[in-house]
């Protein structure tokens, strides 16, 4: 039975009210959802940089998308939590044997500077007169390496808990992203739905930019790495450093470590080869891993900007700034939110055509229609 009481308007602090209790239900949901929030962006991060894989797996499988899910999750956990697994006890040994010929050439001092350092422009002289201080001087350069070895070893204490945190992050991540996978196509179109109702055909556009930039960045971080590997393997061949595949490897998987990247893997060679003597193979290896250190800041803008239409310079600025702002993920979120408030600076600076006065196009439909010259005589 219809109710018989008739619908009257709101009153102001009834809407008042309204709004207060929705916006303390939005807070109270935030609060909740606050521990997990840096794992649910990397599992948004994780599905729509590998959507169209998991489309294309989907349909191969039939149209089945819970086991569609379940092997792209399987995937993940092969691809970026088991070589962890396997690397870090290998790390763990490599090193404490570094920590023990570090120790070692300690005891024994530095050998004699190389002839060839002295003809080193500008420096060569004073960097051979300071090699010889300490050469001489054990307590001193003791006192040197104890000055760098404590900072050294808690930061890697940092970064280790550092990396187990990461490492529980990302498995929830991957759990999440199964989810995220096996419901996407019905909440992308209520996504789509809502930012319609909000921003129109401009929404949708902004929404494609957001998706579009966030496969560059992965992209672009996946290839970055797979070039700074390449060119650490490289060095460590010519240098003659053991298990080279090995370090190719590390370094891969390093070189996404926000700040320090490829510098955990080559630094650590190069002492150990200041360890062994090898005074001009560890200078090799110091000039040549602060070049692929480096080379990232080039080549890693270039390859997200092949997925955005975001100039490279607000890509670097999206990089650097959003890794400063929110960590690792903000190197996602920097180029993705630098990339959709762009575009929406240009559609905002887009000018609007004027509209044709009437005598001028009344005229140029005449012109157009005019018969030609010739025909007349």
């Amino acid at each position: 039975m219809p109710s018989m009481i008739p619908n009257r308007p709101r009153t102001k602090a009834e809407q008042v009210l309204g709004w207060s209790v929705l916006l303390l239900l939005l807070l109270g949901c935030v609060v909740v959802l606050r521990p997990f929030i840096s794992a649910l962006i990397w599992a948004i991060v994780l599905c729509v940089s590998t959507w169209p894989l998991y489309r294309r797996l989907t349909a191969w499988l039939g149209q089945r998308r819970t086991l569609a899910a379940v092997l792209m999750a399987l995937g993940m956990v092969l691809i970026l939590l088991v070589p962890f697994v396997v690397i870090g006890p290998t790390l763990a040994e490599n090193v404490k044997a570094f920590s023990t010929e570090a120790r070692g050439w300690l005891e024994k001092g530095p050998p004699a500077p190389p002839a060839w350092l002295a003809k080193i422009p500008l420096v060569g002289q004073s960097a051979t007169e300071q090699w010889q201080i300490l050469a001489a001087d054990t307590a001193k350069l003791k006192s040197y390496a104890r000055e760098m070895v404590e900072p050294v070893s808690s930061a890697l204490l940092k970064l280790g808990l550092l990396v187990g945190s990461g490492l529980m992050e990302i498995g929830g991540s991957i759990l999440i992203a199964c989810f995220l996978f096996r419901d996407g196509a019905s909440l992308a179109d209520r996504l789509t739905s809502a930012v319609d109702r909000i921003g129109g055909e401009h929404g949708r556009q902004l929404l494609a930019v957001a998706a579009g930039t966030m496969r560059g960045v992965v992209y672009g971080l996946l290839g970055t790495a797979l070039v700074q590997a390449i060119l650490a393997g490289i060095g460590f061949a010519i240098a003659g450093v053991p298990n080279t595949a090995m370090l190719t490897l590390v370094t891969f998987f390093v070189s996404m470590v926000p700040m320090v990247g490829v510098a955990l893997v080559w630094l650590p060679v190069a002492i150990w080869l200041f360890a062994q003597g090898e005074t001009g193979w560890g200078i090799f290896m110091v000039i040549w891993g602060i070049g692929v250190n480096n080379i990232d800041n080039f080549i890693k803008p270039i390859l997200i900007g092949k997925g955005s239409d975001l100039p490279f310079l607000l890509i670097l600025f999206g990089i650097l700034g959003g890794g400063a702002a929110f960590g690792f993920i903000g190197v996602f979120l920097g180029p993705t939110l630098l990339a959709v408030g762009y575009r929406v600076v240009q559609e905002w600076g887009r000018a609007v055509p004027p509209e044709p006065e009437p005598g001028v196009a009344g005229l140029e439909i005449e012109s157009r229609t005019a018969i030609p010259a010739e025909t007349l005589n």
